[in-house]
């Protein structure tokens, strides 16, 4: 079964981005904005150090490689960029949600798996008592 969303190209939502100023272009400027950052959207024709380089310095981000720096300045307007990041956003969260099975990292949680306490499993009301 398909989903509406599906026969819609996520194109469509790009004007929104540009009208919302919901877009950081270049890997300074997403260094220089992490708190605000939602995805990192990298272009097939990145160089595979600058790929790296983004896949290490943002992986506590979902990392997005889909289309070229062509169709970037096509749908954004900008030229050359091969790394662009979207603001913490409902439309970022929808681009994300069209564009997830282009990506290409797992995000790493902020403090890491071991960083929780191991559950204590509950003692019954009666054990309590006796103890």
């Amino acid at each position: 079964m398909t989903t509406p969303n599906s026969l819609k190209p996520v194109e469509r939502l790009f004007p929104f981005v540009l009208k919302t100023r919901g877009l950081f272009v270049g890997r300074e400027s997403l260094r220089a904005n992490r708190k605000h950052l939602h995805f990192v959207l990298i272009t097939e024709d990145i160089a595979e150090g600058s790929r790296a380089e983004v896949l290490r310095d943002f992986a506590h981000y979902p990392v997005v490689q889909h289309f070229t720096s062509a169709d970037l300045e096509t749908h954004f307007k900008i030229a050359g960029a091969k790394a662009i990041g979207f603001v913490k956003s409902g439309l970022a969260q929808s681009i994300y949600a069209e564009l997830k099975a282009y990506r290409i990292n797992q995000p790493l949680t902020p403090g890491g798996s071991n960083s929780q306490k191991p559950r204590e499993t509950p003692k019954p009301a009666a054990e309590e008592a006796t103890e």
